[in-house]
């Protein structure tokens, strides 16, 4: 089974612009309304552990933990993404990733930003 990457929409549902630089073409950062993250732990039921540890083995990737940050990020984003709406954020510039692992095959994935207003 191929695993599906899901990627992070340039604008989210909730028309909130996300960003990882800091500046943005022919638009003017007006307002800095402060900073904005969102979290989550993840971690992969223990069957697909155990068919992982095989392929980590065998070699290739490893579709399970693929899905899972996968799954995170998207999660991580929509809460980062939901409290920079709650602030009336037009963008989040800066947007960066960071991931730790908590135990086991469970891992944190935080993301973050600074929520802005655009001219």
């Amino acid at each position: 089974m191929a695993a599906v990457e899901k990627t992070l929409p340039a604008e989210s549902n909730q028309g909130v612009l996300l960003l990882n630089s800091d500046t943005l073409p022919d638009r003017k950062i007006t307002e800095v309304l402060g900073l904005v993250q969102g979290q989550t732990v993840f971690a992969i039921w223990l069957g697909k552990d155990l068919s992982a540890i095989v392929r980590l083995i065998l070699g290739g990737e490893l579709i399970e933990y693929t899905e899972m940050m996968g799954n995170a990020r998207s999660t991580a984003t929509e809460r980062m993404t939901a409290k920079a709406a709650e602030m009336e954020a037009d963008a989040v510039i800066n947007v960066r990733y960071m991931t730790t692992s908590v135990v086991g095959t469970a891992s944190e994935l935080l993301v973050y930003g600074t929520a802005v207003k655009l001219s």
